[in-house]
């Protein structure tokens, strides 16, 4: 049995790196996770005059003309690790579906500031 297994990221090749150079062809690479497209950014940033990642929908989530991928990768690691928590449902008042315990909406938060100011 295994103590720690490792949660897979795995896509159908449809995450791509492109990496674009002024003095040659534009390569367009297929990668199985984002975590490959990453480590593929990180091994040819400088050889070429930019690298990108495309989503599965064709959308560019990554230019290293905009950021740097180190910069990138650690705003990803968070994102993902944010969306895998479970958040505990919470009925806010205003009916605000993106309102949660942890990150109330604005409404929410004026009320527990006027709480707090009220005691």
């Amino acid at each position: 049995m295994t103590n720690h297994i490792e949660p897979t990221e795995e896509y159908d090749g449809r995450i791509r790196v492109k990496l674009l150079d002024d003095h040659a062809e534009t390569r367009a690479i297929p990668c199985s996770s984002y975590t490959e497209a990453i480590t593929l950014v990180k091994e040819h940033q400088h050889e070429v005059t930019t690298a990108k990642i495309i989503d599965r929908e064709q959308e560019v989530v990554f230019s290293s003309a905009d950021m740097d991928i180190d910069v990138w990768e650690s705003i990803w690691k968070n994102e993902k690790r944010r969306l895998s928590v479970n958040v505990e449902d919470r009925d806010c008042p205003y009916d605000n579906i993106s309102c949660f315990f942890d990150d109330l909406c604005v409404q929410c938060k004026m009320d527990k500031l006027q709480d707090e100011l009220d005691c």
